[in-house]
């Protein structure tokens, strides 16, 4: 096999690893809770730590490829990946866990920055467009099967092995890569922008912690406070040091182009609203319908497998449409797929979130391949790769505070909603808290057995219906802030502003 197919099949491999990384963990999360002790802030960070390590480290990663050479770094990333995995797997505690799982993602995030750039440098400019084709499917397929293959390893082989099966992986894709993969030349003028680097991961970590420890803290805190104004702080900072850089990590003039601005509100809002649910969703699945880690993974079988079946589709039609309509309209069919999984009632089955899976499904496929095309699209073919690095870092953003805010509603509605049903059922002070934290994280059982024993079934009764009323009222969050999305990606999308479109024009 020639070289170059080679390369393709290594950044392939560690595309795939990484980016089923981000979504394969959600099923086994009530597991993984149990086992360890974990609470409702311990599962978010599960996620959470994972992609703010993606966020943080991708956008600099492309200039250290350049300064180190992209096969080295790549191989690095791997090997940190896979070292990180391994500790997963063998963490005895949430903390444990969450510091591996943040390694883990900057080790993807290093894998991800050159998969790209290794397929650019091995396959010529006419060939080049099969070989990124066939990336950009391994990305969709990861993303795709993600729940499924958790749900099949949780349940055969525990939640360890979700981990674990990244060692072997890993490790084959290393020999490969040292085997078939050349070393391309490096730019000894490129630098690393730690100022960049240091702000703005200071400011994402600064607003995930506000957001996920605000309602234990308090909102009004000095903590929760003082988080919230540093990440100000530091973000105005970070736009301060981009600006008057020569070679900034986010060229922040880029947003100066409406394209540009409605792909970043795209890939953000597509993960904060839909992709940030599926955490809530799998909780209710498991620990209020009392489904498997594999069953919970089948039932989302219909989200996956047509937002896989849709992509390629739209990725043809926009070819030749306007890519607004798809990134609009895509948006607005999550938003009616979430408004459609709302109204859960205690007496319902899975079947209920069917309809909102099914439009959900087609409005991520619509979504995914017009946002690459527009993501870097907007600028020269020699700046394709730090447009799409922004795209994919507004999308673990989104993640990492679409959970964290979510989540922050979640609770304090489920809290609420529980305080007033148990007014007059004797539990001890400051019971409803405890109860409601444990109720958000799956763990209504173990609360309802903690319960005084006349007290039990209502407890039961008040803990289910608060849950169901709380993921209820976050649905229709999300649902709002995808069609929120898809108004911007349709106003600011401008066919104008694409630079082939521009070239044609000329």
């Amino acid at each position: 096999m020639a070289r170059k197919w080679w390369t393709l099949l290594a950044a392939c491999l560690a595309t795939f690893m990484l980016l089923l990384d981000v979504t394969v963990v959600n099923v086994a999360l009530p597991d993984i809770r149990r086992e360890l002790g974990g609470s409702f802030t311990d599962m978010q960070w599960v996620v959470d730590a994972y992609a703010l390590g993606l966020a943080t480290l991708l956008l600099a990663s492309g200039s250290l490829a350049d300064l180190l050479g992209r096969r080295l770094v790549f191989v690095t990333g791997i090997g940190v990946f896979v070292v990180s995995s391994f500790v997963c797997g063998l963490a005895d505690s949430p903390t444990v866990l969450n510091i591996a799982r943040a390694v883990q993602g900057l080790g993807g995030a290093m894998m991800f920055a050159t998969s790209l750039a290794l397929i650019a440098q091995e396959f010529a400019p006419n060939e080049r467009g099969t070989a990124i084709g066939l990336w950009g499917a391994t990305t969709g397929f990861a993303v795709a099967v993600g729940p499924f293959v958790g749900g099949v390893i949780t349940e055969h082989l525990g939640w360890e092995w979700i981990f674990f099966v990244n060692v072997p992986v890993g490790l084959a894709t290393m020999a490969m890569t040292f085997a078939q993969v050349p070393e391309g030349e490096r730019d000894t003028s490129a630098r690393i922008d730690w100022a960049g680097l240091v702000t703005f991961s200071g400011a994402l970590f600064c607003l995930v912690l506000a957001l996920i420890r605000g309602n234990d803290e308090g909102w009004g805190s000095a903590l929760i406070v003082g988080l919230l104004v540093a990440s100000v702080v530091l973000m105005a900072a970070f736009a301060a040091v981009e600006l008057r850089s020569e070679r900034p990590m986010l060229d922040l003039r880029l947003f100066r182009i409406p394209a540009f601005t409605g792909a970043q509100i795209t890939a953000f809002v597509l993960h904060a609203s839909m992709f940030s649910m599926f955490l809530y969703i799998v909780i209710y699945i498991q620990s209020i319908l009392g489904y498997s880690p594999l069953e919970a993974g089948v039932r989302f079988l219909p989200i996956s497998v047509l937002s896989f079946l849709v992509a390629p589709v739209a990725g043809k039609l926009a070819e030749r449409l306007p890519i607004r309509g798809f990134l609009g309209a895509g948006l607005v069919l999550v938003g009616i797929g979430l408004l459609l999984m709302s109204g859960i009632e205690p007496e319902d089955d899975w079947t209920t979130l069917l309809p909102g899976f099914i439009v959900a499904g087609i409005g991520i496929g619509c979504v995914n391949p017009p946002l690459a095309t527009a993501a870097i699209g907007v600028v020269e073919p020699r700046r394709s790769g730090a447009a799409s690095g922004i795209n994919s870092t507004f999308r673990q953003v989104g993640i990492a505070t679409g959970i964290a805010a979510l989540g922050a509603l979640f609770q304090a509605r489920v809290t609420d909603k529980l305080t007033d049903a148990l007014a007059n059922v004797p539990v001890p002070p400051g019971a409803h808290e405890r109860l409601g934290e444990a109720v958000v994280s799956g763990g209504t059982q173990a609360a309802t057995r903690a319960a005084p024993p006349g007290a039990r079934d209502a407890v039961a009764a008040a803990a289910q219906r608060a849950f169901i009323d709380g993921l209820n009222e976050i649905l229709i969050v999300a649902a709002v802030v995808a069609f929120v999305g898809g108004a911007l990606a349709f106003v600011l999308v401008r066919s104008r502003d694409l630079v082939a479109n521009q070239m044609v024009a000329a």
